[in-house]
């Protein structure tokens, strides 16, 4: 029976609102010397996938152009053809809607996918627009 006084008499004292606001203050601070390095990577990740989403895709048109001579007409060619399992969403926009397809030198606009550009708006961190890549 003694161990449970013991035990009700801690629970009894609690915390004064000073020891509270000390403790939110401290971890007020570590939040906000965490969150912008999370944010930062956030960042950073949907930039590399959407490098690496290029990548593919660009890769993909190239085969496409080796194998059969021609360029596909759509995206969905590539996926229709296996040369890739789905177009990927851009992680800036997410969306896959968005891409933004170059037609062949010396082709209409439109005939015939050469390229692919990300239709995000504004720039990466390094201030070069998502455009550009």
């Amino acid at each position: 029976m003694g161990r449970y006084t013991v035990i009700g008499k801690l629970i009894g004292k609690g915390f004064t609102l000073i020891e509270l606001l000390v403790v939110m203050a401290i971890i007020a601070t570590l939040l906000s010397i965490a969150a912008p390095r999370y944010l930062r990577s956030v960042d950073d990740a949907r930039e590399a996938s959407l490098k690496s989403s290029l990548s593919q895709m660009r890769q993909a048109i190239d085969q496409f152009h080796a194998d059969r001579g021609i360029y596909p007409q759509a995206l969905t060619d590539l996926v229709e053809k296996r040369y890739l399992r789905s177009v990927p969403v851009d992680p800036i926009t997410e969306s896959a809607q968005t891409w933004q397809v170059l037609p062949a030198p010396g082709a209409e606009d439109g005939a015939a996918v050469y390229d692919v550009r990300s239709g995000a708006p504004g720039a990466s961190r390094l201030g070069e627009p998502y455009g550009n890549w």
